[in-house]
């Protein structure tokens, strides 16, 4: 794996990867922070260079432009779309966005980032997959946690044997983002705009994702999601309603699922934007016939393990802290002992891009697990509404 050599590697021939970034809130944020903390602490031949960023409101953008160092700002992404001078798409606007900015940077030979959920339907992130296919370019989502260092060591336990055959998981994301019925009716909560997923793919895209990564490939779902706080405030930014008026919320907020996966085990899914108290709720639980592996994402340095195999004596959950230089990626950051938070998450995935792009070869996870993914979700939208369970086609 590329991210065990992170930091040992010369800087000879820079390439710059000219970025256009369109959307400048909490994902555009994060990745102008990653753009620029990555060559400090990692070396690749590939550099990426913050060349244009892309948002509706031109005075906010300048304002992030000037702070975050992009160099240009550009109000309609079509036209950076069709610049000779940008060789890598970032894809951080709302989720109806999506498609059409990957399709058309495709289409010009642009590499492509894209965030998550990778579409609104499987058939547009079909499209998508297709079109970069065609175009043969580098491509990667931004699906954050499988670059934890505690989850990569959990997912070498696994492909270790050390908990044995994985029998059942825990997945759960809880929030409370959206507990207040005043916070504003954002593009989150209209169908129209973020899609029919809501809750469904903006968590359990992440909690799906991370299945997938350490226990395999889901095949079946059944479903449940709600809609709890029903109407909220239009916001000042709304293109089509009057403010002071409130519009109706046309996604849920909440949804759990049972699943079944491809080599026999089970799992419990369940996210939530109402779940009063919770921040960052996002735990994992693994259970296998020899062991048990648990994580907290607010403790994400630690992963907490209980292995059969010990002695009764001794037998019980310990709490492993990953910060030892042999993890991967740890050796470009800190000392032992000094973990890492949430930011070098993104700084990793960007590594990785520009390794791939080094190396000639796709990063991962790239749009096809984003389609995976999509099939997924889609899947737990239909059992909500057909009320049973629904198989998932490869």
């Amino acid at each position: 794996m590329a991210a065990h050599a992170a930091a040992g590697r010369g800087r000879i021939h820079l390439k710059p990867v000219n970025i256009g970034l369109i959307g400048y809130r909490f994902m555009g944020k994060a990745h102008s922070h990653a753009y620029q903390d990555m060559p400090f602490f990692f070396h690749t031949e590939h550099i990426p260079v913050r060349k244009v960023i892309c948002g509706r409101d031109e005075r906010a953008l300048r304002e992030v432009a000037d702070r975050w160092g992009w160099q240009e700002v550009e109000r309609d992404w079509r036209n950076i779309v069709d610049r000779k001078d940008i060789d890598l798409i970032d894809v951080s606007a709302p989720n109806a966005l999506h498609h059409d900015i990957v399709v058309a940077a495709a289409a010009t030979g642009k590499h492509i980032f894209c965030e998550k959920p990778l579409s609104t339907t499987v058939t547009e992130a079909e499209e998508m997959v297709a079109a970069v296919e065609q175009a043969g370019v580098v491509h990667m989502i931004a699906h954050h946690l499988r670059k934890v260092p505690a989850l990569m060591y959990a997912r070498r336990l696994i492909d270790q044997g050390a908990i044995g055959q994985v029998l059942h998981m825990r997945a759960l994301w809880t929030n409370d983002m959206a507990i207040d019925p005043e916070y504003p009716l954002l593009w989150r909560f209209r169908r129209d705009l973020g899609g029919p997923s809501g809750v469904i793919g903006d968590l359990h895209s992440h909690c799906i994702d991370l299945a997938r990564f350490l226990v395999g490939e889901i095949t079946a779902v059944v479903a449940t999601a709600d809609t709890h706080i029903k109407s909220r405030p239009v916001p000042e930014q709304s293109f089509d309603r009057p403010m002071g008026t409130r519009g109706e919320v046309t996604v849920p907020d909440e949804s759990c699922f049972l699943a079944r996966f491809a080599n026999g085990a089970t799992g419990v899914f369940e996210a939530s934007w109402v779940a009063a108290g919770h921040k960052h709720g996002q735990r994992i639980e693994v259970n296998g016939t020899e062991g048990t592996f648990l994580f907290d994402f607010e403790r994400m340095n630690e992963l907490e393990v209980y292995l059969r195999r010990d002695p009764p004596s001794t037998r019980g959950f310990r709490r492993i802290v990953v910060t030892e230089s042999e993890h991967p990626y740890i050796s470009a950051w800190w000392p032992p002992g000094h973990g890492i938070t949430y930011e070098h998450l993104f700084i990793h995935l960007v590594y990785e891009f520009m390794d791939a792009l080094d190396r000639g070869a796709p990063p991962s996870p790239n749009l096809y697990d984003g389609l995976i993914g999509m099939r997924v979700m889609a899947a737990v939208e239909s059992s909500v509404e057909q009320r049973g369970w629904v198989r998932i086609e490869p």
